[in-house]
């Protein structure tokens, strides 16, 4: 009980000593509802926020409340029987609470059960986990009706500008050549929190991508080929914004099944490594086996381990905007997929609301004068992509070019920037 006293006094005090008036402010913050009796649950991959998100709702909020952060050697090594020992000791430090944050609470084997008692008696809880399945298929399971699920990424580029004090607004030559060049860095760099204040990152994302590997996935999961496991994530963020094949993974890494393909790299999505978007089909099994593969943030491919160094603005532009559109997801009815007829054309993004297809989405990087071929590839799938599913709001994103609307054979494709589009200012 002393060693857990102390950690606990010292992660008090390192919370204490913290000015939460200095970070940036993020939309998910208004998703927190303290005054509620449903567990608010906040997920997302290791170190994009979650804890300091929290924290700031909390002290801002003035609510008396106690801190527990179970991302620790020996308070993940507890049993879910010592959970009583560490309330215990809460209340001894903290005195009476109404409200408790615990931190990374899927360390702890059973944690619902205990997470429901505290629900019972009372007690407003906030309450983060970097496994997406751990968590919502337990709160699913044993909480059914009483959560609230915050899903929190890496900062977008907005919150990127924010933090790095860029001024987005000024119309000038110079300012706007540096939001170019902060977008230029974002795509390279990606969105973690704490690598704005370092030069180099490739020693920080390589040691965060081995945690999320060995911490949120192989022991989790109990995963026996870890080293297959790792060279699989390795393959698919060197071929992210591309489709990814169970088959060719199975027979390149010569695993015995098909099903353990599936399993290893659902495990990658659980743990936000990465996210999955399904091909446009009315057929279950095609939305299910035909998928492409998108980084969780851009760092992971500029850094993981044995990464290929290459800058494929392009791809790393639709990864970027991507991870947006899914953060941007506001309802559970809405759905990102990718359209494409083999052969013919694709269409990058196409997200469906209840059924029905809202918008079509197209990336590209230069569209500046652009050539016939690149022409007809973005807009000709644009329009082959609307006469297909009956969708009339066509937008083509785009690092450089004209913007404005286009007619073309009687419909209309809105063409924006792609840093004004990130920033929310893309008058669609």
């Amino acid at each position: 009980m002393d060693r857990i006293e102390k950690i606990l006094r010292d992660q008090r005090e390192e919370l204490l000593s913290t000015d939460f008036t200095q970070f940036v402010s993020r939309k998910e913050e208004a998703e927190i509802d303290l005054n509620s009796k449903l567990a608010q649950i906040v997920i997302g991959v290791r170190r994009c926020g979650k804890s300091t998100l929290c924290q700031k709702v909390l002290v801002q909020s003035n609510v008396n409340f106690a801190y527990v952060n179970f991302d620790d050697e020996t308070l993940a090594s507890l049993q879910s029987s010592q959970l009583n020992d560490v309330l215990e000791m809460l209340y001894r430090i903290y005195g009476s609470f109404t409200h408790l944050f615990m931190d990374e609470i899927q360390n702890i084997a059973s944690w619902h059960l205990f997470v429901n008692r505290l629900l019972r008696q009372g007690i407003h809880l906030v309450v983060t986990g970097s496994n997406a399945n751990l968590l919502s298929g337990e709160l699913s399971t044993h909480l059914t009706g009483r959560y609230n699920e915050i899903r929190l990424f890496p900062f977008s580029f907005a919150e990127y500008c924010q933090a790095n004090e860029v001024d987005t607004g000024a119309l000038t030559t110079k300012a706007r050549g540096e939001l170019l060049h902060t977008l230029d860095t974002y795509l390279m760099r990606g969105g973690f929190p704490e690598t704005l204040a370092m030069p180099r990152q490739d020693k920080y994302i390589s040691s965060l991508y081995a945690a999320v590997i060995s911490k949120d996935i192989c022991q989790r999961y109990k995963v026996r080929y870890k080293k297959t496991l790792q060279q699989i994530a390795n393959s698919l963020l060197d071929h992210f914004c591309q489709e990814l094949s169970y088959t060719r993974l199975q027979t390149d890494y010569k695993l015995s099944s098909v099903h353990t393909v599936m399993n290893y790299v659902s495990y990658l999505e659980n743990a936000c490594l990465l996210r999955l978007v399904p091909r446009f089909s009315f057929k279950s099994i095609e939305r299910q086996t035909q998928r492409k593969v998108y980084a969780i943030d851009n760092a992971f491919i500029t850094d993981h381990d044995d990464a290929l160094q290459t800058e494929s603005l392009g791809w790393r532009l639709e990864n970027a905007v991507a991870i947006e559109l899914l953060r941007r997801m506001e309802y559970e009815t809405q759905q990102i997929f990718y359209l494409r007829q083999a052969k013919s054309y694709e269409v990058d993004f196409c997200i469906v609301d209840r059924n029905r297809v809202t918008q079509l989405i197209q990336v590209t990087y230069n569209f500046t004068n652009p050539p016939t071929k690149l022409f007809n590839r973005e807009i000709g799938g644009l329009l082959k992509g609307a006469a297909a599913t009956g969708c009339n709001n066509l937008t083509l994103i785009m690092m450089s070019g004209e913007t404005g609307d286009l007619e073309v054979d009687g419909m209309t494709i809105h063409r924006v920037l792609a840093s004004d589009w990130l920033l929310g200012r893309d008058n669609a």
